[in-house]
């Protein structure tokens, strides 16, 4: 129910870009807009879950959340080496070992839990 809807919305927003008008400001508003509310639906479901591993769900909110700054100042080189973005790309690599640390820990509880229920 939700799948389909935000498929064709970014197809249809990629082939927007591609195809009719390539505007960066566009794009990176929706990209904005996709990153938020992706970080409000798992911040949502990591309150309300009781899932054993919920706490590693909250520091990928809370940091991709405070990543997300680096990625709207955007400022220019200091001293000409490391800008926002650049330092946004270093800052978000510890994000993944958490999001695939989670996603380990989920398929471990899923699969104990269905076990259990045998």
């Amino acid at each position: 129910m939700v799948a389909a809807p935000l498929v064709a919305f970014v197809t249809t927003h990629i082939l927007y870009l591609n195809f009719y008008k390539l505007d960066y400001g566009l794009n990176m508003k929706v990209c904005m807009a996709m990153g938020v509310a992706q970080l409000l639906i798992w911040g949502i479901w990591a309150g309300i879950t009781s899932h054993p591993s919920r706490w590693k769900v909250w520091l990928f909110v809370v940091w991709g959340s405070l990543v997300v700054f680096l990625e709207i100042l955007d400022f220019p080189p200091y001293k000409g080496f490391v800008d926002a973005h650049a330092l946004w790309h270093a800052v978000s690599i510890p994000l993944t070992y958490f999001c695939w640390s989670f996603v380990q820990d989920d398929a471990e509880f899923r699969t104990s839990t269905l076990l259990k229920k045998i």
